[in-house]
């Protein structure tokens, strides 16, 4: 499995944690959730998770617009390349986690 994929298997599974908490799921609903929209990753079929997450918040009435849950994912995938980064290197790259410290620290 390449990293790019690697990586974006570990944003998705991040991702759904974000999306269960806010659909008010706990435990191993919010496990199961998580894991599923990290393995949708793998399924050309439906691997579109914005619109997964997107489908879900209005079916469940969550207020969140586009461009929040983008920003969650554009953070989420940052995240997950440093910890993809240190993983490898065994050190942080320190060039990847500013990025993502500009974005928390909105």
């Amino acid at each position: 499995m390449d990293e790019e994929l690697k990586t974006a298997i570990r944003r998705n599974q991040m991702l759904g944690m974000w999306a269960a908490g806010k659909l008010g799921l706990t435990g191993a609903e919010s496990d199961a959730y998580a894991q599923a929209l990290a393995l949708s990753t793998l399924d050309s079929q439906c691997n579109d998770v914005f619109s997964n997450v997107r489908k879900d918040f209005e079916t469940a009435g969550v207020n969140q617009s586009d461009e929040q849950i983008l920003d969650v994912m554009n953070e989420l995938l940052l995240q997950a390349a440093s910890q993809m980064q240190t993983r490898q290197n065994g050190a942080t790259d320190a060039a990847a986690i500013m990025p993502a410290r500009k974005l928390t620290s909105r």
